[in-house]
């Protein structure tokens, strides 16, 4: 089978060395030249939670050939309609393209590729890029070995193909098939929208996020406004990282406390970890912020769900990425008034 990672970044380095490591074919494809060239000439470097240097195939978009078996998708949703118009030459009928993007990409992939050529997957770790050649596991090497992906269908049809893709990630971590690829879809959103948005908008680590009392509340009203979202479409969340994610359901403000063994029970393992959008701020690039956030405030607005904390999470980071600047900390002061709304209410939330 000839497989290839569209997106060697953070995530992508990783996937692909240890796949290569594990004796898999595939190659690594980023349009970053140097970072590709690093990779040919060394190897991809792995630090942090492991430490590994793998020699891979890394070439750029404009040195590929011939079609590819497999594509897994892990660049920036932002770049989606470019790189897909560059893909579709690359793949023949049978062609399995799955999509390891954060938010919910499977309908717009599907709307280039085909709904039949598409699958999904959620990552359960995280990675931070260091330079050319070398990206950080700032995940517990045990949390992937153990919740590496979670994978489906989009209409939940369990079929072969489905064991071929996992045989790959495997090579990473456990890889799970699931029958509902939207319910793990919505618990990594919740994943993503809580830490992820806030170490964007604060321009600080998840540890730092978990250390301030005011920061952790917020994650649990972000997380309610997420499940609220998820269940108004039709969905339920699903399991993740062996916890229940409808747990983050808040019946009233008062519930907030409650959740906070929850979320560090989860999030503990991830303290390292600082989200693939504060990067992006750092580098002077557009974020993800509208794919992640921006689902939660969409599917609000689209069945009417208040989403005070998402929509300032976005505002914060469409605020920076505007300026070209990273956030500091001090910008939880602009949660203060949502937070003080949150506490004087007695009635449901």
């Amino acid at each position: 089978m000839r497989a290839a990672i569209i997106g060697a970044g953070s995530l992508g380095t990783i996937i692909g060395a240890l796949m290569t490591h594990r004796g898999r074919q595939v190659d690594l494809i980023d349009a970053n030249e140097e970072h590709v060239a690093v990779m040919s000439r060394v190897g991809a470097r792995i630090t942090g939670e492991m430490d590994l240097l793998v020699p891979v195939h890394a070439l750029t978009p404009s040195q590929m050939s011939g079609q590819y078996d497999l594509v897994f998708l892990l660049n920036k949703q932002t770049a989606n309609d470019a790189v897909l118009r560059h893909l579709l030459p690359f793949l023949h009928d049978d062609s399995i393209v799955c999509t390891l993007q954060n938010g919910i990409p499977e309908p717009r992939v599907a709307s280039y590729v085909s709904a039949q050529r598409t699958i999904g997957g959620a990552v359960g770790f995280g990675a931070t890029w260091v330079g050319p050649g070398v990206s950080q596991l700032t995940t517990r090497e045990e949390t992937v070995r153990n919740f590496a992906f979670e994978i489906g269908e989009i209409d939940g049809a369990a079929r072969p193909r489905l064991a071929q893709v996992q045989a790959y990630l495997s090579c990473v971590g456990t890889t799970r098939i699931l029958p509902d690829l939207m319910g793990i879809r919505w618990s990594k959103v919740l994943m993503n929208a809580t830490f992820s948005g806030m170490s964007a908008a604060l321009g600080c680590t998840f540890g730092e996020v978990m250390d301030d009392a005011r920061a952790l509340r917020c994650i649990a009203f972000l997380a309610d406004e997420t499940l609220r979202a998820a269940h108004a479409a039709g969905h339920r969340m699903a399991p993740m990282q062996g916890e229940d994610f409808e747990q983050f359901f808040l019946a009233s403000a008062a519930d907030v406390d409650a959740k906070i063994p929850l979320i560090e029970r989860i999030w503990n393992q991830h303290r390292q970890l600082r989200a693939s959008m504060l990067q992006d701020l750092e580098k002077g690039r557009d974020t993800e912020i509208n794919f992640i956030n921006g689902i939660v405030r969409d599917t609000g607005r689209q069945f009417g769900i208040p989403t005070p904390f998402n929509d300032r999470v976005i505002e914060l980071v469409l605020e920076a990425q505007s300026l070209r600047q990273v956030p500091t900390f001090s910008k939880i002061t602009r949660f203060d008034d949502l937070l003080s709304s949150r506490s004087g209410q007695a009635q449901h939330v």
